[in-house]
């Protein structure tokens, strides 16, 4: 990971995005579940590595997109706008976490059952465990495998409260967490000037974590879409040695304005 951001976005979505987007996401849970039934072993075991591992089999992303799951049509279109404007393609994390339950209800079905058809206390809670262990450390690999992070942050995602933010999602807490204390690295297209100041729904159980974003810069709408008009007019002038990440950064002081004017000299 290079760079996280803290997005705001109140357009209501448009409809080609939001196809662009589903497709994507289609795409990226079908890998999910066509790994499931591998997961279960000859021996009645679970392949923990390969239950990991699987999660995100060949899929390659440029952003990480954190997001509420109130809130999926909205990341569903930003990812499909993305995709569309700047040819970047965007992890959903929902494809992930959504999918968590489906995974649960698999193993629980052929471990934790009893054969009067109630679940085993015990034997579900180690399941979740598990599960939800797996889902978190792949979760880490992949935000550190992509080089941006924009965290959608909607009334959905989180809450402020006498000036605290929270969100009841344990994901965008675990999300925004591993942030600031992942590891940052240039993009590995080249070398960068990098500024060294730059910083679910719940049913019947609800749970509020108090989430750190102070570290992620603040971003709107406006701004993704000057970054798009920049773009777009260097396109028209037929320059495109410039990786579009790169010059959203340069906008906002993640890239030092003198390799900036080297990049569009060379």
């Amino acid at each position: 990971m290079f760079a996280g951001f803290n997005l705001t976005w109140d357009s209501t979505p448009m409809k080609e995005n939001l196809e662009l987007g589903t497709a994507i996401f289609q795409q990226m849970q079908g890998q999910v579940k066509s790994e499931l039934a591998a997961f279960i072993q000859e021996d009645h075991s679970l392949d923990g590595t390969k239950m990991r591992e699987s999660w995100f089999p060949f899929i390659q992303a440029d952003v990480f997109l954190s997001h509420s799951h109130a809130d999926k049509e909205k990341a569903l279109a930003l990812a499909g706008w993305l995709k569309q404007t700047f040819d970047l393609n965007v992890f959903i994390d929902s494809c992930v976490w959504g999918f968590a339950d489906n995974l649960l209800k698999t193993i629980d079905d052929h471990y934790c059952k009893n054969k009067d058809g109630f679940y085993r206390y015990q034997l579900r809670n180690q399941s979740t465990s598990h599960v939800h262990m797996m889902l978190a450390t792949a979760l880490a690999m992949m935000i550190d495998k992509t080089e941006c992070l924009f965290l959608l942050n909607t009334p959905n995602a989180i809450e402020t409260k006498h000036v605290i933010n929270q969100t009841k999602s344990p994901w965008i807490y675990l999300e925004t967490a591993l942030t600031k204390f992942m590891r940052k690295q240039p993009p590995a297209r080249e070398k960068v000037a990098v500024k060294k100041s730059a910083q679910d729904e719940a049913s019947e159980l609800t749970i509020n974590y108090k989430v750190d974003i102070e570290h992620l810069p603040k971003i709107s709408e406006k701004d993704m879409r000057e970054w798009k008009a920049v773009y777009e007019k260097m396109k028209k002038q037929e320059i495109s040695n410039i990786h579009p990440l790169d010059l959203f950064y340069h906008h906002h002081g993640f890239i030092d304005r003198v390799e900036m004017i080297h990049k569009l000299t060379d």
